[in-house]
């Protein structure tokens, strides 16, 4: 009983101390993200204050001495623990459930079954952990360090993933001040190849709301920019089928301005950017551009490497659809900082490699007793 005081009293001095830290990293976390919300340090910085929270949470808990409180809080916490851990255990069936309803409703593309990929490879190397637990002791000491270790690089993209998952979610919360001298509406593939699809329709339908309150507020209305080139397979540019569209659930044509050259994200950006120079060569303008919700952060990496002043607003999206959007999104963001990835990544292989050959150098040693 003594020592349980003892941990008590230590809990309480500790909070004080732990209660400044947590401050302290929330405080970093805000400046960060409200100076550049186009950032992944933003993911990083607001799970390290989540953790610092957690911490501070558990300390008040000790610290209240109430053992039938502190039971009941731990008991919530090892379910809450168990749950995750069958959540992440049984990814791939989720993720298998989730590609069997995007194959019902959706196109059969493959950017629409990564969802189906995804899941085979985690039971592919769930099924793969189990046989070489099971078979151990049939491998070389050498070859169950290697096996044992390679995990490492899957941590390291899990955790990448996380970052980018809690970096997108928080760039939903930019700021919107209703102010905007332009909105630009991103481009996506269109139907039949001349007609603005649901997924499209939705981003031009946000942005004509938002510059509608913009003017409700007695502000001036904004100009929209429409950024999106001809493919191959379309009949017009996918900016003139925007327009149409915007014109005729009731935009005003005055408002309208047509990037028709663009064929990715990073052209949307990079030509808008000329179009609205050519009115405000001083660079003395507000933006906003428009997409769909899991898209608007990468979009918005884009944005920064052209150098545009602008954040973005995304649509909603059906909720099914949203894991493939956003697997293919963070291979797309991965993919933007591949260097630092591959430099990171190769690290971890050398140290598992290294691992590796000494276990092996040691395996060849002779024993003597």
């Amino acid at each position: 009983m003594h020592n349980l005081d003892y941990f008590i009293h230590l809990s309480r001095v500790s909070m004080a101390y732990w209660g400044i830290v947590t401050v302290v990293l929330l405080i970093i976390f805000f400046v960060l993200f409200l100076r550049e919300p186009r950032r992944l340090l933003n993911g990083t910085t607001f799970s390290i204050f989540v953790l610092a929270l957690l911490a501070e949470l558990a300390l008040m808990i000790f610290s209240t001495g109430n053992l039938q409180f502190i039971f009941i809080m731990g008991v919530i916490f090892i379910i809450l623990m168990v749950i995750i851990l069958l959540i992440l255990a049984l990814a791939w069936v989720l993720l298998l459930w989730n590609a069997i309803v995007v194959w019902r409703r959706e196109s059969h593309t493959m950017s629409n079954m990564l969802t189906l990929v995804l899941a085979f490879v985690l039971l592919i190397i769930w099924v793969a952990n189990f046989f070489v637990a099971d078979h151990s002791q049939f491998l070389p000491p050498w070859l169950n360090v290697f096996l044992s270790n390679i995990p490492l690089l899957g941590i390291y993209l899990s955790f990448a993933a996380f970052n980018f998952l809690i970096s997108d979610w928080l760039y939903q919360f930019t700021p919107r001040r209703y102010r905007d001298d332009y909105l630009i509406v991103l481009g996506a593939g269109l139907i039949d190849g001349d007609k603005v699809s649901r997924l499209l329709g939705s981003r031009i339908d946000r942005a004509i709301a938002y510059s509608d309150k913009q003017i409700k507020k007695g502000r001036p209305a904004p100009k929209i920019i429409f950024s999106g080139g001809q493919g191959p397979d379309e009949k017009l540019s996918e900016a003139s089928a925007m327009s149409k569209y915007a014109i005729d659930h009731g935009l005003d044509p005055e408002q309208v301005l047509l990037e028709n050259q663009s064929r990715n994200t990073y052209q949307n950006m990079t030509f808008s950017k000329k179009l609205i120079l050519a009115e405000h060569a001083d660079e003395d303008y507000r933006v906003k551009f428009f997409s769909n919700n899991y898209h608007i952060f990468r979009a918005g990496l884009y944005a920064r490497l052209a150098g545009l002043k602008a954040n973005g607003i995304g649509s909603k999206t059906k909720f099914y659809f949203l894991p493939n959007a956003l697997i293919r999104e963070f291979i797309a963001v991965f993919l933007m900082h591949k260097k630092r990835h591959f430099i990171l990544m190769s690290l971890i292989l050398v140290v598992i490699l290294g691992l590796t050959f000494f276990s092996m150098y040691n395996g060849m040693q002779p024993h003597f007793k």
